[in-house]
């Protein structure tokens, strides 16, 4: 069975075809939940969440082919909301205690653990579409679906992004070279 009849199946409420389907997302859902969340407890209550709510909603979805960035955008929201809660529920000068973010770059300890710095310290929309872009390697057409935003905008949140990447730096040879690296060790590259 394909994954868009697997899709289909799940809409209509078939839970084998459902578990199956989630089940070729699981990391992506995990991964991008993490590079939102920062810590594997809330990552992994955001994911089940998500999936919570995917199956609650399962019938709305219109095309089963788009299964996965119906899946994705929900997971975002449920994210952004969990995150906004824990900020809510924060002392106010309290910083979160786990700012790492397991992405990986190409090049020495040092740079990869200077590169999460960067990444993590950016805010999330502009976190989230560094993640998307280089770690996921998504297209520009992708995030725009899967956060629900014109291409433009993404255009200008990465732009943004790099850019405080770079003032943070001082040295935009080092953050293009790093990034560059991460994609040309990708299977695939999309621009």
């Amino acid at each position: 069975m394909d994954l868009h009849e697997l899709a289909a199946k799940s809409r209509d409420g078939d839970e084998e075809a459902f578990i199956e389907r989630l089940h070729v997302d699981k990391h992506r859902m995990y991964s991008i939940a993490y590079s939102y969340m920062r810590n594997e407890a809330d990552a992994l209550d955001a994911v089940q969440e998500t999936v919570s709510r995917v199956w609650a909603k399962r019938k709305t979805l219109r095309q089963p082919e788009y299964f996965t960035t119906w899946v994705i955008r929900i997971l975002i929201r449920v994210c952004m909301n969990k995150r906004k809660k824990r900020k809510r529920e924060l002392p106010s000068g309290t910083e979160e205690m786990d700012i790492s973010t397991k992405v990986a770059v190409a090049g020495d300890p040092a740079q990869k653990i200077d590169m999460e710095n960067l990444v993590t310290a950016l805010p999330p929309k502009y976190r989230m579409v560094i993640v998307l872009k280089y770690y996921r390697d998504l297209t520009i057409t992708e995030i725009a679906e899967l956060l629900d935003r014109p291409d433009g905008t993404i255009r200008t949140w990465l732009n943004k992004a790099l850019k405080m990447m770079r003032v943070e730096t001082q040295d935009k040879e080092e953050i293009d070279h790093a990034l560059h690296n991460r994609r040309v060790g990708t299977s695939r590259i999309k621009g």
